[in-house]
């Protein structure tokens, strides 16, 4: 067998040991087979030699890619693995959806690290397109490709110490495999009695004094960044003193803002926001292989050569990405090929017809003359619940444009169905309409639009394709398909940044919206599992007290 010998030589940076010296760092048959440092111990040269970064949460799903597209992207930007969450595709598929993003995945020199969905369906209150109950989840806890139980979304039914969730759990104790969770706003002894079960991450913080009241407890927190959760800004300021219990995440992440960066955007931030780069680069690097017992290189002798270079420890601009000792990317190009796939789905719906989007007025919940609407957030999952006026035209609820409350919907995409109807505040649509089956987590369609003319034919458009997101404005349309399992496409995946980009723009420029990311937001909106009002395809749901309004 022929030796393959690569040679590193740059400035080593030694995160564990906080310290970096002038190096040369030799690479033989994808292992690190030496680190020395040079005798001058000089940094005389231009460029950093770490580990790869990791994403320590990521629903790979959300960047509409598949995982071996999504990997091409990625290690332009030194990221080198993942764990990866696969609930979505499972909300659709089931077995099947974990199955095939294990095997698509294992195609590219790339490392993902699946979890066993521990949610599918998230809840009872909307209908998704497969189960997967305890007895499944044992088994793929079995499995080697599987490092984890994937986040623990019912932590009501932890409290309550339901039957399945703990079976879950405790499968997951027996495999010496962490349990990640998933509590926005738990505080307090609920919170400790959460953690007490055995659960061991968060990705959910949106305040400081949350992630420290869980920290308190024995819990790492994720510190998220994704294209519609934004959690930075408000729990950097841990890290330089919780550096072991920090991870970096993404959760969500569309492809256009992918191809422009990753964790390696986050490392900037931190550091220009003056943190000790040792301790950002044990977030971004480090944690994450210790934690989930990664089979990741952490540049050590004897370690897998999942390195990067970067140009400096301020931008972390990636010049090459190395993942078991070949290289995967360079100057900005990936060297990862495209593969061919053959797409899953569970999609049967009818094209839907104006009439059913109506609202009459004995319709919808009505207080007074005011209705329920839902208040979405720019850069967040929770959504308020308000009450605006009704606005009602023959005896029926419209749009009111002129105060932004705009009609929302939900169509149930596993069989015909009545459609769920609400109204929600804060997209900005001044026209058309936009639908999509991105719709976290059962992945029905969602659209929001300013009439039932525009609706209708954006959300006819995802049922063409079999799932997708459109967009429709006075004389203009747009559908991106999502062919597998209405999640992803297997395009390749730096025209699906571009197609995005544009179908983006169009939300923007001819809707109106006034979000950062409208897609993504709009993809929150069926939530259940976050507070405070959500719609699924049965009806209004008040996240708070777990009922139907």
């Amino acid at each position: 067998m022929p030796v393959n010998i690569i040679t590193l030589k740059g400035n080593i940076v030694d995160i564990p040991n906080k310290r970096i010296y002038a190096g040369i760092v030799s690479i033989e048959n994808g292992l690190v087979k030496s680190i020395e440092a040079l005798a001058n111990d000089e940094s005389i040269m231009g460029n950093y030699i770490l580990p790869g970064f990791i994403d320590s949460h990521v629903h790979i799903e959300s960047s509409m890619l598949v995982p071996s597209e999504f990997a091409r992207l990625a290690v332009v930007h030194g990221t080198v693995a993942t764990i990866s969450d696969p609930h979505e595709i499972a909300n659709v598929c089931g077995i099947e959806g974990v199955e095939f993003m294990i095997a698509n995945g294992k195609q590219v020199n790339f490392k993902f690290n699946f979890g066993a969905p521990s949610c599918v369906p998230a809840t009872i209150f909307e209908t998704a397109g497969a189960s997967i109950d305890s007895a499944a989840v044992h088994q793929l806890l079995q499995r080697e490709e599987i490092l984890y139980l994937s986040e623990m979304m019912n932590f009501p039914g932890v409290l309550f110490k339901d039957e399945e969730v703990m079976k879950k759990i405790q499968s997951a104790h027996q495999s010496n495999k962490p349990v990640d969770g998933h509590a926005p706003g738990l505080m307090g002894l609920q919170a400790k009695e959460y953690i007490d079960a055995g659960i061991s991450t968060d990705h959910e913080c949106f305040t400081k004094e949350e992630a420290l009241d869980k920290l308190k407890y024995g819990m790492k927190i994720l510190i998220r960044e994704g294209s519609a959760a934004k959690n930075f800004e408000a729990l950097i300021d841990l890290i330089d003193d919780y550096a072991d219990n920090i991870m970096f995440c993404s959760d969500d992440k569309h492809p256009d803002s992918l191809a422009i960066g990753h964790i390696n955007q986050l490392c900037a931030r931190a550091v220009a926001k003056g943190k000790n780069v040792f301790n950002v680069l044990q977030a971004a690097c480090i944690n994450p292989v210790k934690h989930y017992k990664m089979k990741v290189g952490l540049l050590q002798v004897g370690d897998a050569a999942d390195c990067i270079v970067v140009d400096d420890l301020i931008n972390f601009h990636v010049a090459q990405t190395y993942i078991n000792g070949e290289l995967v990317a360079a100057a900005g190009k990936s060297f990862i090929q495209s593969v061919e796939i053959t797409p899953i789905n569970q999609f049967d719906c009818n094209e839907i017809e104006v009439a059913q989007l109506k609202i009459k007025v004995n319709e919808y919940p009505n207080f007074n003359g005011t209705i329920p609407v839902i208040e979405a957030l720019d850069g967040q999952l929770i959504t308020n619940k308000i009450y605006c006026p009704a606005t009602i035209i023959e005896d029926e609820l419209v749009s009111n444009v002129a105060e932004d409350v705009l009609k929302m919907v939900v169509v149930n995409r596993y069989h015909n169905a009545p459609i769920a109807k609400c109204f929600i505040r804060n997209f900005g649509l001044k026209n058309g309409s936009m639908a999509s089956s991105v719709a976290h987590d059962s992945h029905n369609i969602v659209a929001v639009g300013v009439d039932d003319e525009s609706l209708a034919v954006a959300i006819n458009l995802v049922i063409a394709e079999k799932g997708g997101v459109s967009a429709v404005a006075q004389n203009k349309k747009m559908v991106l398909g999502l062919p597998v399992a209405g999640l992803m496409s297997a395009k390749d995946g730096y025209e699906m940044a571009e197609a995005y980009t544009e179908i983006d723009v169009m939300t923007k420029e001819d809707l109106g919206s006034t979000l950062v990311a409208p897609f993504m937001t709009l993809s929150f909106m069926a939530l259940l599992v976050i507070p405070h009002l959500k719609l699924s395809d049965k009806g209004l749901f008040d996240g708070d007290k777990f009922v139907f309004v």
